[in-house]
């Protein structure tokens, strides 16, 4: 049943970004920094956490889910540092999944044979 509700939901969060494609003249990029501060709004306002816990990887693996960990990252810095932790907080609990898609993507460069297109 776990699957079924993470299939489920991230099934959703394509779907909405499939229509905001379809529907609407926003870029890509436009809409991946929508789904970004979606999910710190949702987090700011109590709904992310219970919809990871209710969905898992499909609520936490999406680019909102991304946006919930900035901000859970700041709010923690905050309590802890003050102002400061408002710049640094978002970036520290970012920063192990930024890291390993830069090494997915230098080994993905390195390891890959390019060739011309005909």
């Amino acid at each position: 049943m776990e699957f079924l509700r993470a299939f489920v939901v991230g099934g959703l969060f394509c779907v909405a970004g499939q229509l905001l494609l379809d529907k609407t003249k926003w870029t890509p990029g436009r809409i991946l920094v929508a789904f970004v501060v979606a999910g710190v709004v949702l987090e700011a306002v109590g709904l992310y956490g219970p919809l990871t816990d209710w969905a898992g990887g499909g609520a936490a693996v999406p680019l909102t889910g991304f946006g919930s960990l900035l901000a859970k990252g700041v709010k923690a810095a905050v309590a802890e540092q003050g102002l400061l932790g408002a710049f640094t907080g978002g970036l520290t609990a970012g920063a192990g999944g930024v890291a390993a898609a830069v090494v997915c993507g230098f080994l993905a460069a390195v390891l890959a044979r390019p060739h011309e297109k005909a």
